[in-house]
């Protein structure tokens, strides 16, 4: 069978059926249907690096075809742990007596079918707490494994910093920004200084008045609160409660200038029910100073703190200076896990992964934005699994027509294909074991809680010390770029309560971490890599690939930056696609290959205004809708 027949064969079993609706989003009656495939997924079974072009296309092809029984059938070890402690429950089909959600997102090979599990009852109750039981001691122990490895390589580190300070080196001296942050350091004592001042009422009519003066100061308390360092800023922060379409409440941060804006009451903030896209709250649309909304959505095991920790140089208030009305959206669960109707210790609650989160989660962000800013579209800046949950939404089988709310989508760190990083060792671990296994070990309710729990209790400094080097250990980037004087408070609004499901769904056996794409089976991709090798080789010609575009005419313009020393995720090879023209109907208005920056630092280098933020601040006026043009801002730095 010909590349083209096999591509046509597998792009048709994903097309919808008649008896398959449409993806709805205009009412809570309306239920959103995403089209199943019936096709089993094989994963590949050599070695794979990140690199799909390390063996032939012909032999992964090949490999793909060989029996996958093995992952189908559990050790009998886990057979037994699993299904003990969890009877009959996974899997099941039981009517939800209490939990009705009004949305269904059926099975599909990209997005292997999550566990259903039946209302509470004593005796689930008592299998939930073995398995909590167990797992707690499991995770632990992988946790306490990956603390130890981490711990090795900081004594390495030192043990090598030691060396050069005995030759009469200084380690830091190295550090591309080294002089800058020793300038950013006093200015931080200068800061703190003017603030007792301050405190002191002395010398104030000395003093030149800020734009925006701070109304927090002193030696930071690292802290796990927006508000504050908003405030350290001259900024403030409002907190919003959503409701999605399955009941969950979610949290979302405004960042306002307290001298342009008076926050909302707290019912006002409160949850508007689950319908989405409805209504809008009265604003004065004549007015020609209004800010242009813009949504900033987060990574992987980490809140949208993650855009505030830089002080002016964080993502979030930079643009809110320049003119932006800046909105931070968090996911299900998050800092607080809460619902309508499930408790925490309901493990229906934890059954979701980031299909959820794009399809379900940033629908609910994006209508409260537009609700309360009255306009019709809004830009969206995104990082890592934000990223990711929004390719997967605006997809042609998920939910394409949340595209017609975006006027354009900043990918910051994309998070598409999979780095050589999926090969380390304790993520092959993950993707080894079969699903009831990693059930049995990681629970079935939020990932390894602990973490969360160690967070509260320990003091700040420490727990940002020991999060640094845990997370550089496990994903391979180092502070190299980064502000080390600011690096404690990077780490307070990491990590957050996320399922297991969703990890399971990154790093687990038939998921992410064996198709390498989130989009496309290996087989897809291998295929694509074949036709492109071939017409490369025969002289490229417009229209000559097999149509298997992920994304249809609603698609809103994208733009890209991609970190070109990031091993956790493959920018250059989406880049690649939509420049090979598998995508008609993607516009990428503004891509960007900073060579030497990692995974997170497009959010954290010191530079990263220079390099990222401008270009962002740019382009989200550039893609602005003319109507917004004549009401809004002209942010500062555009012309």
């Amino acid at each position: 069978m010909s590349v083209a027949s096999r591509i046509t064969e597998r792009r048709a079993s994903l097309e919808p059926t008649q008896e398959v609706e449409d993806v709805t989003i205009h009412s809570r009656s309306s239920r959103i249907v995403l089209h199943s495939d019936p096709i089993d997924v094989r994963p590949p079974t050599p070695k794979a690096t990140g690199n799909l072009l390390r063996s032939s296309p012909d032999m992964e092809l090949r490999n793909l075809r060989t029996s996958r029984e093995d992952e189908k059938v559990e050790s009998a070890v886990t057979a037994v742990v699993a299904d003990g402690l969890l009877g009959n429950t996974q899997m099941q089909s039981q009517p939800q007596q209490r939990y009705q959600p009004d949305t269904a997102l059926p099975a599909h090979p990209l997005f292997p079918p999550l566990p259903s599990y039946s209302p509470p009852s004593l005796a689930l109750t008592v299998r939930c707490v073995a398995l909590r039981c167990v797992s707690f001691v499991l995770s632990l122990l992988f946790l306490g494994i990956v603390v130890v490895g981490a711990l090795v390589g900081f004594a390495g580190t030192q043990l090598d910093n030691l060396r050069m300070r005995i030759s009469g080196e200084d380690p830091n001296s190295r550090r591309k920004f080294y002089a800058e942050e020793r300038e950013r350091q006093l200015s931080r004592e200068e800061e703190l200084r003017r603030w007792k001042r301050r405190q002191a009422k002395r010398d104030v009519d000395e003093e030149a008045p800020d734009e925006c003066p701070p109304s927090e100061g002193g030696r930071d308390l690292l802290v796990c609160d927006v508000g504050y360092y908003a405030r350290r800023v001259g900024l403030d922060v409002e907190t919003f409660k959503v409701q999605t379409e399955d009941g969950f409440i979610i949290t979302m941060w405004h960042v306002y200038n307290p001298q342009e804006y008076t926050p909302l009451s707290e019912e006002e903030r409160g949850p508007r029910g689950p319908n989405v896209f409805t209504g809008r709250r009265r604003v004065d649309s004549s007015s020609s100073n209004r800010r242009y909304p813009v949504l900033l959505v987060h990574g992987l095991l980490q809140s949208a703190g993650a855009f505030c920790v830089n002080d002016d140089d964080s993502l979030a208030f930079y643009l809110c200076k320049a003119g932006y009305d800046v909105w931070l959206g968090n996911n299900r669960c998050g800092i607080t896990p809460e619902h309508t109707t499930l408790s925490t210790g309901d493990p229906r609650m934890w059954t979701w992964n980031i299909r959820q989160m794009g399809v379900l989660d940033l629908t609910a962000l994006i209508s409260r934005v537009l609700f309360e800013t009255g306009f019709e579209k809004l830009g969206l800046v995104c990082h890592s699994q934000g990223t990711a949950q929004t390719f997967v939404a605006l997809s042609k089988h998920h939910r394409p027509e949340l595209g017609g709310k975006i006027s354009v989508f900043c990918a910051l760190a994309p998070a598409v294909y999979a780095g050589p990083l999926i090969e380390r060792l304790y993520f092959r671990f993950m993707r080894v074991i079969p699903p009831g296994m990693f059930r049995t070990i990681f629970g079935i309710h939020a990932f390894i809680p602990i973490m969360m729990t160690v967070h509260r209790f320990l003091h700040p400094r420490i727990y940002g010390a020991l999060g640094y080097h845990v997370f550089a250990h496990l994903f391979g980037w180092s502070d190299a770029r980064w502000d080390r004087g600011l690096r404690d408070r990077m780490f307070q609004f990491a990590p957050v309560y996320v399922s297991s499901e969703t990890i399971r769904w990154w790093l687990g056996r038939g998921c992410f971490a064996t198709q390498r794409c989130i989009l496309a089976t290996m087989e897809d991709t291998l295929a694509e890599m074949e036709e492109d090798l071939r017409l490369q080789r025969n002289g490229d010609q417009a229209g000559s690939r097999t149509d298997t575009a992920w994304y249809g005419p609603q698609t809103p313009p994208f733009a890209l930056w991609v970190a070109g020393s990031d091993a956790l995720v493959d920018g250059r090879r989406l880049l690649q696609r939509f420049r090979s023209g598998r995508e008609p109907h993607v516009q990428v208005v503004h891509s960007k290959v900073i060579e030497e920056y990692e995974h997170l630092d497009v959010l954290w280098a010191m530079d990263a205004v220079e390099q990222v933020g401008k270009e962002v601040r740019d382009v989200i006026y550039m893609t602005m809708p003319e109507e917004a043009r004549k009401c809004c801002l002209v942010p500062k730095g555009c012309c």
